[in-house]
């Protein structure tokens, strides 16, 4: 039979996520098991958590006085394992990270399998999402370390800078523009333009905004290989982050802007006090420095 702790995970994965299914999915478990896990607990404290339909769960009242009582339980859960853990050594324990997909996909393997070398032993969990998502997975306690823009900030989290990139403009191969050494904001704005837009991120929309000008857009998405495959087909140009465009298989140019537009990227954690022991020793692996 499922802990208690098991059916209290299983409550608030499943309000954080609005289903079971998804909720399943996160937890590793059916959605059967979640469904029921979550009705034990209805039917032990003799009141109904959750209200059911077409769409999803969301809290009734009774559940909604009791979420923060059993998110501290899980949290006193968590920092109990973490200090197993750390009386264990690095010989067990895991490293759950949140970050956005260019982080995820190109920055992070290299410096996980270096630590993966000198401790073997840690596990790793690593969601991806979309800034405010991994803020909040990060200020909640779902991952110990978050990577964000500098310019995504929370009062609750303490940062780090950890690395520097830039925005660069990205043109089909032989456009005219792709021999310069720079292309003024200005005259991108004069292109026909594939817009990065993700939620709660306005980033590239504001680089025209500070310049004064509005670009000429055909199409938004929030798929950055989307966009490289749009430009490799002529169909505009874009501004992406140089970090996703890190071994890109499309056939097209990236040119920098003027002025150049950086983008600081820091790791954020609720405190080192609270971050387990492999956690903070992978912070000494992270590479704090400026690609520029």
């Amino acid at each position: 039979m499922e802990s208690s702790i098991q059916k209290y995970q299983a409550l608030v994965e499943t309000v954080r996520q609005g289903s079971f299914t998804a909720a399943a999915e996160r937890l590793g478990y059916s959605q059967s098991g979640v469904s029921r896990m979550v009705g034990d607990l209805e039917r032990g404290w003799g009141v109904t958590l959750l209200e059911r339909g077409r769409g999803g769960v969301r809290l009734t009242s009774d559940g909604e006085q009791l979420l923060p009582a059993v998110r501290s339980v899980c949290e006193a859960e968590r920092r109990l394992q973490m200090r197993v853990d750390d009386l264990r050594g690095l010989a067990a324990g895991i490293i759950r990270i949140g970050a956005f997909s260019s982080v995820a996909t190109h920055w992070l393997p290299p410096v996980i399998k270096c630590f993966q070398a000198d401790y073997p032993a840690i596990e790793y969990e690593l969601l991806v999402g979309a800034f405010g998502e991994i803020r909040t997975w990060c200020e909640e306690g779902r991952v110990d370390l978050a990577f964000l823009p500098d310019y995504v900030r929370s009062d609750l989290l303490q940062t780090t800078p950890a690395q520097s990139g830039e925005y660069l403009a990205v043109l089909p191969a032989g456009h005219p523009l792709a021999s310069r050494k720079a292309i003024p904001v200005e005259r991108l704005a004069r292109e026909p333009f594939i817009l990065l837009e993700k939620t709660s991120d306005r980033s590239v929309s504001e680089i025209f905004e500070r310049a004064g000008v509005q670009p000429q857009v055909r199409f938004k998405t929030y798929d950055d290989y989307a966009i490289m495959s749009m430009v490799e087909s002529g169909l505009g140009v874009a501004i992406l982050p140089s970090l996703i465009l890190t071994r890109n298989p499309y056939r097209i140019a990236t040119v920098p802007l003027r002025p150049r537009v950086m983008l600081p990227v820091n790791v954020c954690y609720r405190s080192k006090e609270e971050l387990p022991l492999a956690a903070e020793r992978f912070l000494d692996y992270l590479d704090f420095r400026s690609d520029r």
